[in-house]
């Protein structure tokens, strides 16, 4: 069994320096949350009047703190699989080019004589011999003096060398801010909700970026500074490192597979080793696969061949049978037995694999998506590329060859009295730099339905009115197929303050299809008959009408009374939007690309109270794809005619989109039988995960519209 052991230090009172408030308090909630909810069985905790232990003291004084490092990691006491954590929140001080914590006798007038070097806490940390060593330090706590004197750019290149994963809680010329309204510092506040139950952020990725947007929205919501986190974990397979293994997802561990099977397949049989056995730690142990590969892994260190030759013909290793076994208790095993894709951290245009010539691996560029259409019992798949924003594809394969089905389900509900609440929020504005000018705090109202168990649907009141839909011919990046102009005017409706989350669609469809696993995140790889028929179930089950949105209804419920390119204003930021952060628009910088989608609600919402209209993932809507807006219907309705019924509307833009693509008036499109599932099944044997991960690209979704 895995050990897992940590040091939690937190000091208020200083001899020397200012004191703090909640540092202590930090340190005790670090302590409870890895005793409770992750499973640490010693945690040696060091506060201003912590008690002692075996009777000696620990108060992190220099002396002490250095005796437990000196007497603890003298010789290595863990091993594979297993787990030490040192979570530091205090002072933190940059010396002669050195970085420093400071214990609570720490004199900034002596540095090198009163504080601890960090180079020396990473090295004693590795002495521990344990594969995962993580560093937390929520220091740089605001010392009144000038910015540039945090810690940070030494220490994470030490860290690096040390194979030690680094998590700070700001980066070097910022402070760790502590925020009096929550009795805690804003990096332990987010820490502690991405490792909890809020954020589930089973590993080291998706810890990262929560982290990276969840700390300077605390710290805009409550200070005026600036505060950015980051992590350091190189290799790259220690960001796939499960961090808390109740709450991995099958994702996690597929993505885990992986990275053994190649370490396996490179006769690097160490680190092999140590990613099997957090295969099966995550798995609680009941992983095939896992101790197959262990027991392969023994066999092969016991031979007493130099090179090992197989009695078989010898394959290289492929994760192509990665399969996983979902954790007991964990999300995952509860919403859906499928395994589900793992999730991208890579770069956008994966390389192509070899692969035989009659099941190609097509590159996908950042504007083409593969659409893979199914003909017959039989399972024939044809690759169409369609540019985007993009002309049809013509031939013998094109989409217009897909069979009609019916239009959307009509359903005749009995009324229902609709319960009309008020409900606040907050929305933003911002200059054309991005900048945030003003933060309104409007009110809406919405009524809610309830699904269950627990899970509800909001659903907001969109009041009628006449706008002009489309894209003005000066507005930037605009796209053919945005014009003509023109203005509708579209009847009051409800529609959802969310897109449909996974534990909306788990309650009515009784599966959760999605890649990026998360109750409260979007749900995604959603065909548009899947959408459609979440609307029927829905309308059943409540005795209300529900449907997808008209385009019109869409963008009029997007734009919410503005007429510039994104509601918050001239362009967007990653802070207010989730996008890809390496692609601006306008005069806004380059900011966060977080590569996967994230939870509904977390970013401000437009001035109708919708939230994640632009960016997170795309949205169904219930027309067919025309390729201009001549003869568009003007009174709100959808267009349900055009070259090709089967090709169905999009909106909104994604989590992978540029910010042009994220634009009210941007318009998409894909066939209504889209499935990423499908699509991922379609890949050869020699596909690796580049080429899976590159199929989730278009992650769909979608809202509901009631009838008002």
């Amino acid at each position: 069994m895995a050990k897992n052991w940590a040091i939690a230090v937190g000091i208020n009172r200083y001899d020397y320096l200012q004191p703090l408030n909640y540092a202590k308090r930090d340190a005790e909630l670090i302590q409870q949350f890895l005793r409770t909810e992750a499973g640490f069985e010693r945690i040696f905790f060091f506060s201003d009047d912590s008690p002692e232990i075996g009777g000696k003291s620990t108060r992190p004084t220099r002396a002490n703190l250095r005796r437990v490092f000196l007497e603890l990691f003298n010789q290595p006491f863990m091993g594979a699989g297993d787990n030490f954590w040192f979570f530091f929140s205090g002072h933190g001080m940059r010396h002669a080019e050195r970085d420093y914590l400071m214990p609570l006798d720490g004199n900034p007038a002596d540095i090198e004589e009163t504080a601890i070097p960090i180079n020396f806490v990473t090295e004693r940390l590795r002495r521990c011999g344990a594969d995962n060593v993580v560093l937390i330090l929520d220091a740089c706590r605001s010392l009144a003096q000038k910015s540039g004197e945090g810690i940070g750019r030494q220490t994470a290149e030490e860290a690096r060398q040390q194979g030690v994963i680094s998590i700070f809680s700001c980066s070097p010329q910022e402070y760790s801010y502590e925020i009096e309204a929550l009795q805690q510092g804003a990096f332990t506040t987010a820490l502690l909700e991405g490792l909890g139950v809020r954020g589930q952020c089973a590993t080291v990725e998706r810890l990262n970026q929560y982290l990276n947007f969840r700390v300077p929205e605390i710290v805009r919501q409550h200070k005026s500074g600036r505060q950015t986190p980051y992590i350091i974990a190189e290799p790259v397979n220690k960001s796939h490192l499960i961090l808390v293994p109740r709450y991995a997802t099958l994702a996690d561990i597929a993505t885990l597979k992986i990275d053994a099977y190649r370490a396996q397949s490179k006769r690097d049989l160490t680190l092999a080793k140590q990613l099997w056995i957090r295969v099966l730690a995550a798995a609680s142990g009941q992983d095939m696969e896992a101790i197959e590969a262990l027991e392969e892994i023994a066999r092969l260190r016991n031979s007493s061949a130099t090179p090992y030759v197989s009695q078989q013909p010898q394959q290289p290793i492929s994760p192509k049978s990665v399969t996983s076994t979902p954790p007991p208790n964990s999300a995952s095993s509860r919403t859906n037995n499928t395994p589900s894709n793992p999730k991208p951290i890579t770069p956008k245009n994966p390389t192509p694999v070899e692969t035989p010539s009659a099941s190609p691996v097509i590159n996908l560029s950042r504007r083409r998506v593969i659409q893979i259409l199914w003909f017959g019992s039989a399972g024939l798949a044809s690759a169409i590329i369609i540019p985007r924003l993009w002309p049809f594809g013509t031939g013998e394969n094109s989409v217009s060859e897909i069979p009609q089905t019916t239009e959307t389900p009509v359903i005749q509900p009995a009324p229902q009295k609709i319960n009309l609440q008020t409900f606040p929020f907050q929305t933003a504005k911002v200059d054309a730099k991005g900048n945030v000018i003003s933060r309104p705090q409007l009110k809406g109202k919405q009524f809610i339905e309830d699904l269950g168990n627990g899970v509800t649907l909001e659903m907001v009141q969109i009041p009628g009115g006449t706008f002009m839909m489309g894209s003005p011919p000066a507005e930037k990046d605009r796209q053919s197929d945005e014009s003509p102009q023109h203005q509708v005017k579209v009847p009051g409706f409800f529609m959802g303050k969310y897109e449909i989350t996974q534990a909306q669609y788990q309650a009515i469809m009784r599966k959760n299809p999605s890649s990026f696993k998360g109750e409260k995140r979007p749900v995604e790889t959603v065909s548009w008959d899947d959408a459609v028929e979440f609307c029927k179930k829905l309308s059943e089950k409540t005795g209300r009408k529900y449907r997808l949105p008209s385009e019109a209804e869409w963008e009029y419920a997007c734009r919410a009374k503005t007429e510039t390119p994104f509601y918050f204003g001239e362009t967007i930021t990653p802070e207010l939007v989730n996008y890809d952060g390496n692609y601006p628009y306008g005069a806004a910088p380059k900011g966060q690309y977080r590569g996967e989608t994230t939870n509904v609600g977390i970013f401000p919402a437009n001035p109708f109270g919708l939230f994640d209209m632009c960016g997170n993932r795309w949205e169904w809507c219930q027309d067919v794809y025309n390729e201009n807006y001549q003869d568009a219907p003007e009174d709100g309705s959808a267009w349900l005619t055009g070259k090709d019924n089967n090709i169905k509307m999009l909106r909104g833009g994604s989590w992978y989109s540029d910010a042009q693509y994220c634009r009210s008036a941007i318009r998409n499109y894909l066939t209504r039988e889209y499935s990423t599932a499908a699509m991922v099944a379609a890949l050869p044997p020699t596909a690796d995960r580049h080429d899976a991960r590159a199929i989730t690209i278009f992650h769909v979704g979608f809202r509901v519209v009631a009838v008002a």
